[in-house]
């Protein structure tokens, strides 16, 4: 039986304030939030559906000196943990609350909210975005899972998180690059800029590893790109005609703006052709509706 899509909350209730929240979490940030309470750190545990796995230790140590010599300055957002009394479970502010039990403090400043198991995880796949040091394709997988989980838009992504839509649409195109490519995006050998060049071409791992080799800026890859040579297929009767490089990529440019699946088929040596949209839910349907229209 198929799992009928989650309507889409608008980035759930509340959020907006949240988000504030969590931007309050990067240095800098002049206005702290004041506490609705202070706790036990015994008593505050880590989500375990949170994205983020790894933290940093040089950062973290960093983060406890300051902590040692200024304490948290802006709290912990935490709920409280279903059927477990003066217990809590960290919302945003994870990082504040390792590096807290590094600096061995007894007590954590925190703000308690009330949101349920799906508002937790949508909140901690966000704050997971907001890191300075993402790459590119955690970036991109993180907007996926908004959309995916949540029936998010990209235009209400943009809205919310304050990134252009043209920024979240090109993250979202890396993810269709072999995963050799990604893995290389994710280790730092190529650039999301060297990245968006090879979206859709047939020969992107080879070209990728000649990147690497040659320590080719992101023009020059361009450039590689464009003139790289189209690989000859032997010709089935009956077999359907593959799909030029630039087809594929704008299928992939589009599938990604819309958040939906784009096909389009167009005969070679012909003017005329058609675009097919497939939608997951009668939401995204909707805001397609909105999105040809105008409004």
């Amino acid at each position: 039986m198929t799992q009928t899509p989650k309507k889409s909350r608008g980035l759930g209730r509340g959020l907006s304030a949240l988000m504030s929240d969590v931007a309050a979490d990067s240095a800098g940030q002049s206005q702290p939030m004041r506490p609705d309470q202070v706790v036990p750190i015994e008593q505050v545990q880590p989500n375990p559906d949170q994205p983020r796995r790894t933290f940093g230790q040089d950062a973290l140590s960093e983060l406890a000196a300051s902590i040692e010599e200024k304490g948290i300055i802006q709290p912990l957002i935490v709920r409280r943990t279903p059927g477990a009394d003066h217990q809590y479970q960290i919302v945003a502010g994870e990082r504040r609350w390792r590096a807290a039990q590094i600096a061995k403090l007894h007590d954590v400043p925190v703000l308690v909210r009330d949101y349920d198991d799906t508002e937790v995880l949508e909140i901690a796949i966000i704050e997971n975005i907001q890191r300075a040091d993402l790459n590119p394709i955690d970036e991109a997988a993180g907007y996926k899972q908004l959309m995916d989980r949540f029936g998010h838009t990209q235009d209400k992504l943009s809205q919310a998180l304050g990134k252009s839509r043209s920024h979240i649409a090109n993250l979202m195109r890396l993810l269709t690059l072999p995963q050799e490519v990604q893995d290389y995006l994710t280790g730092g050998q190529l650039s999301a800029g060297h990245a968006r060049a090879l979206v859709g071409h047939d020969q992107a791992v080879r070209l990728a590893r000649e990147i690497i080799q040659r320590n080719l800026s992101v023009r020059e890859t361009e450039k590689l790109a464009k003139k790289g040579p189209a690989i000859k297929r032997r010709s089935v009767p009956g077999a359907p005609v593959p799909k030029d490089a630039d087809t594929v990529q704008l299928e992939n440019e589009l599938s990604a703006s819309l958040g939906m699946k784009v096909t389009i088929d167009h005969p070679t040596g012909s003017e005329a052709g058609k675009v097919v949209i497939g939608y997951r839910s009668l939401d995204q349907l909707d805001d397609l509706l909105r999105a040809l229209s105008g409004g």
